[in-house]
């Protein structure tokens, strides 16, 4: 058995090599897809992937990212990246990057992003391969979002994937339900126009703070010094604190009407006076959500399977939580040959 002192100078060897390790990696880079700009329009800017391999002709996917965080967590390294693998099997993608709003979008509301923002890059899509239809990628509040659009707009949407998805905003499990209904938003969003990144972000870290706090710092010890887990590191924390400012229209809008009073679920929501009816959704639909998700709850999610309009519908549940839907190495390997195989059948 090893001596206190003994200990106390392994502990700082280690803390030594981390720091080393840590400092190297302080540049670290994201994206490792090369992808073309090829729609822009305010902050936004649509992206269009290069491909990797030959065409699986199927038609194409754009990724509706959330607004609260950076896509690049879609494609974060060569070894974690949902969107190379499905560049790999053939796939062509398109990604909307929503930008970091500014003072001067405080008054976009959901309406601007889902008939106005969403609709204009999927019609650039369209007009590209000359198809009447294209397949829709939501992801977390993206994938809410094209909820939304797809009862609005369905004829306009082939095929309707959704990752880790909010329908059912007040299940018991919800803890960032809890938060949402704790707060004055109307009060915050008069405050500040466009609500800081960094106060949502600080909510985010409070829901888990051992884990996102304290945690991660631990195991960075026993990394023994790797660069290759330091950069990896690094990207993380970069995303996780990488949090735009919100619209301030569209935040209110989004805590209140779905949060607070669950219209999705209810069935009385309406976005730009039309009313949103996920019963005429009636394509295919691949809901995969995450079983540990402590942001979206497991029944937050497979919520939608009574409520839109087909019977092609398939819930995909994996053992993961909701950063581990992009970076765990079992998602890597299985999730994106799912939605190929699932594209394809249909």
């Amino acid at each position: 058995m090893s001596s206190p002192l003994e200990e106390l100078g392994e502990l700082q060897g280690k803390l030594t090599q981390s720091l080393q390790a840590l400092q190297a990696a302080s540049e670290v880079t994201f994206g490792c897809s090369e992808k073309d700009a090829v729609y822009s329009e305010d902050k936004l800017t649509l992206y269009r992937y290069r491909p990797l391999a030959a065409s699986a002709k199927l038609p194409p996917i754009m990724i509706v990212y959330a607004l609260v965080n950076r896509p690049y967590m879609m494609d974060l390294q060569p070894d974690r990246s949902l969107i190379r693998r499905l560049l790999e099997l053939g796939l062509d993608i398109y990604l909307i990057d929503w930008g970091y709003p500014d003072g001067a979008d405080r008054y976009l509301d959901l309406n601007d992003y889902i008939n106005g923002y969403i609709d204009r890059c999927l019609s650039e899509v369209l007009r590209e391969h000359q198809l009447p239809s294209a397949t829709l990628l939501g992801v977390c509040q993206g994938g809410t979002f094209s909820l939304c659009y797809t009862a609005l707009h369905p004829e306009r949407v082939r095929n309707l994937i959704t990752m880790v998805t909010p329908v059912d905003f007040q299940t018991p499990d919800n803890l960032l339900s809890r938060w949402v209904q704790s707060i004055d938003v109307d009060a915050l969003v008069a405050a500040h126009g466009v609500v800081p990144g960094d106060v949502l972000n600080a909510a985010y870290v409070s829901l888990m703070p051992f884990r996102l706090l304290q945690q991660k710092y631990v195991d960075l010890l026993d990394t023994t010094g790797s660069q290759a887990q330091a950069d990896n590191f690094m990207r993380m924390e970069k995303w996780i604190f990488d949090s735009p400012d919100q619209a301030g229209a569209a935040f209110r809008e989004f805590s209140n009407w779905f949060y607070k009073e669950n219209r999705l679920l209810k069935g009385t929501l309406s976005i730009g006076g039309q009313p949103v009816d996920l019963r005429r959704i009636t394509q295919p639909v691949l809901n995969i959500y995450g079983k540990q998700d402590h942001l979206v709850p497991p029944a937050a999610s497979t919520a939608m399977q009574s409520l839109v309009g087909n019977s092609d519908y398939l819930a995909l549940g994996l053992d993961v939580g909701h950063i581990g839907m992009y970076v765990s190495g079992r998602v890597q390997r299985e999730l994106p040959q799912s939605i190929a195989g699932w594209l394809q059948r249909r």
